[in-house]
């Protein structure tokens, strides 16, 4: 472990602990914090929080994940999209106080796996958690989003609007084009340049509102909700039962996330501070967003982004990124014109959005050369996809379990149980 702390890595512009100088800093996390702006106030938009309050949460959650961590991880957390579509069905049924529990939930499930890699170690994640699982839990929280998205680029309100399919579309090309021919830092924020332009041309066909952020005070408390205070806090067994096991899809990315920053920055971050530690600064940070009215959160792979192009990984940048989301957070006029883009804006990046998601879950299975001639392969993605996507939730008296979170138990399950051949293929 000391080893590990003294050393210094000299083929990077600034290492972990190295302190930028003041100018630089501040431009250095500003540029973090608009790598990460785009989707984390994306995610709040799609379920319908407040964007303030997902800003204050990522701010919140990331200082309490360096200190966590030891200062020694240069990771953000950011809105985790893999729970939006639990959070949309929660928020037009029990609201907020369901999608807390489930976010307090998440959190719990990261302490607990933290404490079970303290005591026996982490071989038991990958046992249960191999790519034929995750690949296509990952593909179904893509393309179960699909229709929410052709919803948004083209209703207005029960009636087909072609001005929105045409701003979604736009806003769509304008996004393809920002990632497919934009070099350094502004291709790491393809999304943040697709709202932008999206809202402008929105604004051209006339339909944005205005009113709200002229109304808006410039400095404002975000609309925290907080158990006991803003709400009297039931017992959501169906949110708790929802969100909790996707944790476990959200920890598998987290740690992928863990494993490019041990590249860049030639350390082995399981060993020193420990992936004990990592995850539980992650539920940690989920746990604070929770009581503080905030969707979960999870480390952004924009950010690393960020780090790999910039060779900065100093942990003060990182820091900054978190003060300035905090201090923006507090910005009314901000959170308002954030919740004044117009539904086909978000639907056309959401084309985009929900199926990259999909194909990551697809690329999670071509990298690690899932064998779909072998049945019990074919068996698991086929129940999980089908099921996932078309929602077939579990409804047990008052409590309802999401497709998603009935297609990630399965998935876990059959894999535990069904052998390595079918009978006929032995």
């Amino acid at each position: 472990m000391a080893k590990q702390t003294a050393f210094h890595n000299d083929d990077v512009v600034l290492d972990i602990h190295d302190r930028p100088k003041f100018g630089s800093w501040l431009g250095l996390s500003i540029q973090h914090l608009f790598s990460m702006f785009g989707s984390t106030v994306l995610v709040p938009i799609l379920v319908g929080l407040n964007p303030g309050i997902a800003l204050f949460s990522s701010g919140v959650g990331t200082l309490i994940y360096i200190l966590i961590t030891r200062h020694k991880i240069p990771a953000y957390m950011g809105s985790s999209f893999s729970f939006i579509v639990v959070m949309q069905s929660l928020m037009k049924t029990a609201g907020y106080p369901a999608i807390a529990q489930g976010t307090v939930a998440v959190g719990v499930v990261y302490l607990c796996v933290s404490l079970l890699v303290t005591l026996i170690g982490s071989d038991w994640i990958d046992k249960a958690l191999p790519p034929i699982v995750v690949g296509p839990i990952v593909m179904v929280i893509g393309l179960s989003l699909a229709g929410t998205a052709a919803k948004d680029a083209t209703m207005n309100g029960n009636n087909y609007d072609l001005r929105f399919f045409a701003v979604a579309m736009l806003t769509m090309i304008l996004t393809v084009i920002f990632n497919m021919y934009l070099r350094g830092f502004m291709s790491l924020v393809p999304i943040l340049l697709g709202l932008v332009c999206g809202y402008v041309i929105a604004v051209l066909f006339g339909i944005v509102n205005f009113a709200p952020v002229m109304a808006a005070k410039w400095f404002v408390l975000p609309d925290f909700q907080v158990p006991f205070i803003s709400y009297h806090p039931g017992i959501y067994w169906g949110a708790i039962f929802s969100m909790a096991p996707i944790a476990f899809v959200t920890m598998s990315e987290h740690m992928g996330h863990i494993m490019v920053l041990n590249k860049l920055t030639k350390r082995n971050f399981f060993k020193d501070p420990g992936l004990s530690h990592t995850l539980a600064g992650d539920g940690t940070a989920s746990i604070i967003a929770g009581f503080v009215g905030g969707p979960p959160v999870t480390s952004y792979g924009e950010n690393i982004g960020v780090l790999a192009i910039t060779r900065v990984h100093s942990i003060y940048v990182l820091g900054g990124a978190a003060f300035f989301a905090i201090v923006f957070s507090f910005v009314g006029k901000l959170s308002a014109l954030i919740q004044s883009i117009p539904s086909p804006v978000i639907g056309g990046v959401s084309f985009l959005l929900f199926g990259v998601i999909a194909s990551s879950g697809m690329r999670i299975l071509i990298d690690n050369k899932v064998d779909f001639n072998q049945k019990r392969n074919l068996m698991i993605a086929s129940a999980v996809l089908v099921i996932g996507i078309g929602n077939a939730y579990l409804q047990l008296g008052s409590f309802q379990f999401s497709g998603l979170a009935v297609a990630t138990v399965l998935g876990i399950i059959m894999n535990l149980v069904l052998p390595k051949a079918a009978v006929n293929e032995k």
